[in-house]
């Protein structure tokens, strides 16, 4: 009988910045944002701004509005995944990533796609692997408002909500 084993994945610094460092997992070749510091929830993570805008959302935009999907600068801040127990916010009113739950070196940087965006680009199963996984992420449109309401949202989603609402 072969014995399997379960390998760890590897991880590798692709790049170190002030507070975060771009991971590289060998295993899937997918990169993620990881923390180099501790925050804790409330703590101003970094401002950012719009590197470009255009009309049409991608997988590496965050919407701001109903025709506006901006790339982020830095640059490398586009390394954030999805999770749907997420501990940063990114608020696209005053362009700052803000820290909802303790952060501690080494954890990786989540926020829920859904909190700015109306419509995925590329709608995708989830593999967060909490408890509260929502499985299929396609945008806040999809998404009750039971559901929304347990999660720090953009103003533009909650616009967006409101006025679904109100249909």
């Amino acid at each position: 009988m072969t014995k399997t084993s379960v390998t760890t994945p590897t991880y590798e610094v692709m790049s170190n910045h002030i507070f975060a460092n771009v991971l590289l997992n060998n295993q899937t070749n997918q990169r993620s944002l990881s923390s180099a510091v501790s925050f804790s929830p409330g703590d101003l993570i970094c401002k950012f701004t719009a590197a470009t805008t255009q009309s049409f959302a991608t997988y590496l935009t965050i919407q701001t509005g109903a025709d506006r999907h901006i790339t982020l600068l830095p640059e490398f801040l586009q390394y954030t995944n999805h999770s749907c127990t997420p501990n940063v916010f990114f608020n696209t009113t005053t362009m700052e990533l803000v820290c909802i739950k303790p952060i501690q070196p080494g954890d990786e940087f989540t926020f829920f796609y859904p909190s700015t965006e109306w419509e995925i680009a590329q709608p995708f199963v989830c593999n967060c692997g909490n408890d509260n996984c929502l499985q299929l992420i396609n945008g806040a449109s999809h998404l009750s408002v039971e559901t929304l309401s347990k999660y720090k949202l953009t103003d533009f989603i909650r616009q967006q909500v409101k006025q679904k609402l109100s249909l």
